[in-house]
């Protein structure tokens, strides 16, 4: 047998808490790495949502793209930053997947705070939508 050089595939990587970077997920694992965190189904997502679960399964499996303001709304009811979900940085998961499970009660308090969160972000946009539109009214004004 010849020595030779060659290549193998490394297995142990530099950072075992890497899962989610941008280089080793896309947008569909982060949402279910998220989802899954989050302790919620495929279908209880989506019924928050108010969405069919046909999307979300599409979502996951890089089908498909929610548009901006269902991006907000879910990454409220993950608990996890717009911009993680987007592009693997900011505050996400950090896929260690060592976390204690939570019991049902606390887990259905950390849902419901994370839609009032959502809610209170969706309805800051509101607010700013109609401090424009007022403002633009106090700019010209109709006689």
């Amino acid at each position: 047998m010849m020595d030779q050089d060659i290549p193998t595939e490394n297995t142990d990587t530099e950072h075992d808490g890497d899962w989610y970077t941008a280089e080793n997920s896309t947008f569909g694992d982060r949402l279910a790495g998220a989802r899954e965190a989050a302790g919620m189904t495929r279908e209880q997502l989506a019924r928050r949502m108010g969405l069919k679960s046909s999307t979300i399964d599409k979502w996951e499996e890089d089908l498909a793209e929610p548009r901006a303001n269902r991006l907000q709304m879910m990454s409220g009811l993950l608990g996890v930053s717009l911009t993680w979900l987007l592009t693997a940085q900011g505050e996400g998961l950090d896929g260690s997947g060592h976390e204690e499970p939570l019991s049902d009660d606390l887990r259905d308090v950390l849902t419901e705070l994370r839609q009032v969160r959502s809610d209170l972000i969706r309805e800051a946009e509101r607010v700013g939508v109609l401090e424009k539109r007022l403002r633009r009214l106090l700019k010209d004004p109709v006689t």
